[in-house]
C-alpha cells in the first residue's frame, strides 16, 4: 500500500513516517506549504522537508495552499495525494482531533485510507522520541516558554520541564504551543548538521530560522 504521509519535519510527522515504514508500507512524504498563521499545518524551517526526506530515503512531494484560507489549505492536500495516487494518507497527529477529522474527510472525499499511526501513544511515544531522534525546537508560542527555548534540544530534561509548567502545556507541543526539526534519527540514511540559526522574538512567540545545513 503507498501511503502518503503529511510531512512538517517535525517529531511528529518522522515518527509517523517511520512507523509506516515499519508496517511495510511504501511511504512518501507530502509537505504543505501553509499561510503564514496556519492553524493547521506547521511552518518553520519547511524549505528544509526536502533534505530531511533525502536524508530518510523517501519521495517527497511539495505542495503549496494557494490563498490564505484553511479550505485552500485543505484543497492542497487534496491535489497532493490524487496526485501522488496515494492508497492512504496517515498524519502525525496524537491527540488533535481538529486535524484528524479534517484529513479523515479529505481521504473519505477521496476514497483513500485515513489513518493516524502515533494517535493517543502518549507518554510512550515522548520517551522514544527523546531517546532515539535528535530534534530542537524550533518555535514557540505558549506562556512559560521564551526565546532561551528557541534552538534547545527536545529531551527529556525540556519535557520534564513541559509536564510542570502552569499553566499546562502539552508536552507534546501539540496545537500550536511549540514546533520542531528532526536532523538525524536511526533509520536515517545520513544526519543532518545544523550549522546555523536565525532567532525572531516578538515578546510572547518566536521561530529559530535554519539558515544552513
Amino acid at each position: 500500500m503507498k501511503v502518503a504521509v503529511l510531512f512538517s519535519g517535525g517529531k511528529d510527522s518522522v515518527f509517523a513516517a517511520f512507523a509506516c515504514q515499519q508496517q511495510g508500507y511504501e511511504v512518501s512524504l507530502l509537505t504543505i506549504e501553509p499561510a503564514e498563521y496556519s492553524t493547521m499545518f506547521h511552518h518553520p524551517n519547511i524549505e528544509w522537508c526536502a533534505a530531511q526526506a533525502e536524508a530518510m530515503g523517501m519521495p517527497f512531494t511539495m505542495v503549496e495552499a494557494d490563498g490564505e484560507r484553511e479550505e485552500d489549505e485543505l484543497s492542497a492536500i487534496k491535489e497532493g495525494l490524487h496526485a501522488m495516487r496515494a492508497d492512504a494518507v496517515a498524519t502525525g497527529a496524537i491527540e488533535s482531533e481538529y486535524q484528524k477529522q479534517r484529513i479523515d474527510k479529505i481521504a473519505h472525499e477521496l476514497g483513500i485510507k485515513s489513518f493516524s499511526p502515533i494517535w493517543r501513544t502518549g507518554n510512550s511515544l515522548l520517551s522514544e522520541q527523546c531517546a532515539y531522534l535528535d530534534t530542537y525546537v524550533v518555535a514557540v508560542s505558549a506562556e512559560g516558554l521564551g526565546e532561551a527555548d528557541l534552538a534547545a534540544r527536545f529531551d527529556e530534561k525540556f519535557v520534564s520541564r513541559l509536564r510542570k509548567m502552569k499553566p499546562s502545556v502539552s508536552p507534546h507541543l501539540e496545537g500550536g504551543e511549540g514546533e520542531t526539526f528532526v536532523s538525524n534519527a536511526p533509520f536515517f540514511i545520513k544526519a543532518l548538521k545544523i550549522r546555523e540559526m536565525e532567532k525572531e522574538w516578538d515578546g510572547s512567540r518566536g521561530v529559530a530560522k535554519i539558515t544552513a545545513l
